[in-house]
């Protein structure tokens, strides 16, 4: 049995299920491939009333990433679920002086973005991809991919074929697709691991976003509001070198407490109660090309970086945003999904961002790492002198938030 398509999306997660909802919506036939099942991708989150009960992976959702979601039609649904907007976020460098404070009232926005469960938003992109009349074909995984004479063929692993002319590979950064097409990644580990939890603390976090730098990776506490609207929990990050990630995980909950709250300099009080931890290792990776003939990569598969500032979602979203807007194009004037050209044009305008972004990160990381004096004291009179220029820092800002 075979299925035809104009699109498939491998990959139902973030970035997959966006841009599956948004082809559907512009008229393609696109069908979504998912390993995990419908019933997990549709669950709505448990309710949350303290830390236990967030689920542990969230993300920083960038206002441009809200306004693709709204376009989408889903922001009202995953608002209705559970989310955290944020006012303010405060940067800080734990050994030394230096600090730089971010406003959303400088920038005359409501906010500077919203943290988010990812479960919230897959629920509510996959419910509008199947009311959408897209083809969801969950509890699958693809195992084998051909090029026949320009049309793409999938084989799933209860041997059905899926065949169309654009496979949009959003299968994250260990992508088999993009393995299959022949695009080569340039990557290596970061030399650390992200410990994530969510805690909740005695004074509450304001709708601030905290970050804090230290030598051996830099901590986030990220604001979080449980169903009732408390303000007291937060999602961490904390991202270590390897050899002191793996020494934190291994202390019990109170001695963790105890240097989770001397990290973050007791900004929000004692820390209450604590989640169950998780840790990943690190690792930057990025596809010398995104495209290849009836291909194209997007989010994790395209690209990895360090979540020292949050963006990894966003680049997601805006290579979703890029395809969408070359793939309406064509949809206007009767080209092929898998048109060289239209794939070309994505490619140009999301490599270079993201390779600027992925750079950024490299330095700031690098910058932290260093404990040198000079470099200590450049470090801190650069982050003073930046908080004084709020022209400056606020350009940047609305750079990071997609207000072009």
């Amino acid at each position: 049995m075979t299925m035809s398509f104009d699109i498939l999306v491998v990959g139902g997660g973030l970035t997959g299920t966006a841009a599956a909802l948004g082809l559907v919506q512009q008229g393609w036939r696109v069908g979504l491939v998912e390993g995990a099942p419908a019933a997990k991708l549709t669950a709505r989150l448990p309710d949350a009333h303290q830390a236990a009960d967030f689920t542990p992976r969230v993300s920083a959702l960038s206002p441009a990433s809200e306004r693709l979601l709204t376009e989408l039609g889903v922001w009202p649904d995953i608002r209705s679920r559970r989310h955290c907007p944020y006012q303010r976020m405060e940067v800080w460098d734990g050994d030394g002086t230096g600090s730089i404070e971010f406003e959303a009232a400088e920038l005359h926005t409501p906010s500077l973005g919203a943290i988010v469960e990812n479960q919230s938003v897959v629920s509510a992109l996959v419910a509008g991809f199947r009311d959408s009349d897209g083809v969801l074909i969950d509890g699958r995984t693809v195992v084998r991919w051909e090029d026949q004479d320009g049309r793409q063929a999938l084989t799933l692993d209860d041997d059905r074929s899926l065949t169309a002319d654009l496979i949009i590979a959003a299968d994250g950064p260990q992508s088999r697709l993009r393995q299959w097409g022949g695009l080569p990644t340039r990557e290596w580990d970061y030399g650390q691991e992200a410990i994530v939890c969510t805690v909740e603390t005695t004074q509450p976090h304001g709708f601030t976003a905290w970050q804090r730098f230290s030598p051996t990776g830099p901590l986030a506490f990220l604001p979080l509001q449980t169903d009732e609207g408390d303000s007291h929990c937060c999602s961490i990050v904390w991202s270590q070198d390897t050899d002191e990630a793996r020494r934190l995980m291994a202390l019990d909950d109170n001695a963790f407490t105890a240097e989770l709250e001397a990290a973050i300099e007791q900004r929000l009080g004692p820390i209450r109660s604590l989640s169950r931890r998780y840790s990943f290792p690190l690792r930057q990776r990025h596809a010398k090309d995104y495209v290849r003939p009836g291909m194209a990569l997007i989010g994790d598969a395209a690209h990895t970086i360090h979540p020292l500032a949050g963006q990894g979602v966003n680049l997601g979203y805006s290579d979703v945003r890029v395809l969408l807007e070359e793939l309406q194009r064509a949809r206007r004037t009767g080209l092929p999904p898998a048109d060289r050209l239209l794939l070309g044009r994505y490619q140009r305008r999301r490599k270079g961002e993201n390779l600027a972004m992925m750079a950024a990160m490299e330095g700031f990381k690098r910058l932290f790492a260093r404990d040198e004096l000079p470099l200590r004291w450049v470090r801190n009179a650069g982050m003073r002198w930046l908080d004084g220029q709020s022209p400056l820092k606020n350009r940047i800002a609305a750079e990071a938030m997609g207000f072009h």
